[in-house]
């Protein structure tokens, strides 16, 4: 048996695209590639594209690309993208490795399409062919990409500023505040101001734990105010004597979260020397406020009848343009007939304490009368250090049978307690202006309401009659008319 030897051809290893298309003509490299690349086109030493354009994209329109072939590849391309046209095919002419670069197509009324291209040297004429790969969707992703970038440092931006702000706020602000972690109980955060007023360095307040800033009750108070903080999310204001026992102050909590966390929101506030140290709750400053809103007057006199506060009502029946115009005035210049009312009034409220529906007046800064009916109170009771009066307008009403015999009586009974408390002159002129109002309102009941026939009854003239009227607030009244 004859054995024969077979050898194979001979291979070459690593051939680059270029070699294996040197004898290859440049159109039929194109229709071969086209396969790998979205856009393939020969391309002729001068740049001019060849006679076939392929397109095998999905997401090219082959219509645009119909006229390409004889046009020179930097026509069809953006001017910025023609030095890149140049460079790529003085590379592919010395046979450099090729580089993918971008090449931009305008396209009339659209955005500019971005195709990533590479050329390769094809035939031995000079000739090559140029791959080009879809870049619109990358393209979209990269402004995406961007735009997201751009958001993050926007929000890092306000992050930063916001940052800032609250650090310049804690700083220069006055009132002394600490941040405190709910689970450590220990200071986060605190400000110069609270350093001041606790008398500590504010590197040893940071850290350290909240309740051991006070001592004896001080602390316990902190302490309930925590447990209050913990278990309904809210708390009342406390006072504190701080280290030291020179300096009192109020101490209020919020509660707030972040980044998973709870913390207290700390705020210390001076009371100053001298001041009693009381402290709201929150519950009476509710009605502290609801007071100051109501629609009926409410004044809080000192036990020298001097104004303390009033509310909005007060001041609308009093004609007042604020509060500070009442404040230290003495309450008799807007309520209670001069000289009487005002007296009985207080000396009721210092005998028992409270008053109700005692029948008044309220004379306006500018003239205005109207009757009214106060409630009062001492408070506290027992030791009053002040007193409370709600004041209600008094609902004008037709004059019923024995009203006035009623109202001559009660005002007899109260005038007879003054006596020797308020100079006899203006107890004579009160009654005589009591009496006279009702011999008016008599005179006109008898005569149907008819005003001329009144002032010929009471030997008065007309006009001295309006003027008694107005004085005793008659002429408003529904049941007088103008009947004389």
């Amino acid at each position: 048996m004859t054995l024969r030897s077979v050898s194979s051809a001979p291979r070459t290893a690593g051939a680059s695209p270029a070699e294996l298309m040197a004898g290859m003509e440049a159109e039929q490299a194109a229709v071969l590639l086209s396969a790998a690349a979205d856009i393939a086109f020969p391309v002729q030493a001068d740049g001019t594209i060849g006679e076939r354009v392929l397109v095998t994209g999905p997401e090219l329109g082959a219509d645009h690309f119909a006229d390409w072939p004889g046009k020179a590849w930097s026509e069809v391309s953006t001017i910025e993208s023609r030095p890149k046209i140049e460079q790529m095919l003085q590379e592919a002419a010395m046979g450099l490795p090729p580089r993918w670069r971008q090449i931009n197509h305008p396209v009339p009324g659209a955005p500019d399409i971005p195709v990533r291209y590479c050329v390769l040297k094809a035939g031995g004429r000079g000739q090559f062919v140029a791959l080009g790969r879809e870049m619109r969707n990358l393209a979209a992703v990269q402004q995406k990409l961007l735009a997201a970038e751009q958001s993050i440092e926007q929000e890092y931006a306000r992050l930063r500023h916001a940052e800032t702000r609250y650090r310049l706020l804690m700083q220069v602000a006055s009132e002394a505040i600490l941040v405190v972690d709910q689970r450590s109980g220990r200071v986060t955060e605190a400000n110069a101001a609270a350093a001041t007023l606790m008398n500590k360095p504010l590197k040893r307040l940071v850290g350290a734990q909240f309740t051991g800033l006070f001592d004896g009750g001080d602390a316990e108070r902190v302490e309930a105010l925590l447990m209050a903080l913990k278990a309904t999310g809210r708390a009342d204001d406390v006072a504190l004597t701080l280290e030291g026992g020179q300096q009192q102050a109020v101490l209020g909590a919020t509660i707030f979260r972040q980044e998973n966390a709870t913390l207290y929101l700390m705020r210390l506030l001076p009371i100053a020397a001298g001041a009693a140290g009381i402290v709201m709750s929150r519950g009476q400053a509710a009605v502290v406020n609801a007071v100051r809103d109501l629609p009926e007057a409410f004044v809080v006199t000192d036990l020298e009848r001097r104004v303390v506060s009033a509310n909005a009502a007060f001041l609308d029946s009093a004609q007042l343009g604020s509060e500070e115009q009442a404040r230290g005035e003495p309450i008799e210049r807007w309520l209670g007939r001069v000289g009487v009312d005002v007296p009985v009034l207080f000396n009721s409220l210092a005998e028992s304490g409270a008053v109700r529906q005692f029948q008044t007046v309220l004379r306006g800064q500018f003239g205005a009368v109207e009757d009214v009916e106060v409630s009062g109170a001492a408070s506290p009771p027992g030791n009053p250090s002040c007193y409370g009066f709600a004041i209600r307008r008094m609902s004008r009403r037709a004059l019923e049978p024995g009203d006035g015999s009623r109202s001559l009586l009660r005002s007899v009974d109260e005038m007879t307690k003054l006596v020797g408390k308020v100079p006899l002159k203006d107890l004579v002129r009160e009654a005589t202006d009591i009496i006279e109002r009702l011999c008016i309102e008599a005179a006109l009941q008898l005569n149907d309401n008819n005003r001329a026939s009144t002032a010929d009854m009471l030997g008065l003239s007309r006009q001295s009659l309006y003027v008694k009227l107005n004085r005793y607030g008659i002429e408003d009244r529904p049941d007088i008319g103008e009947n004389g």
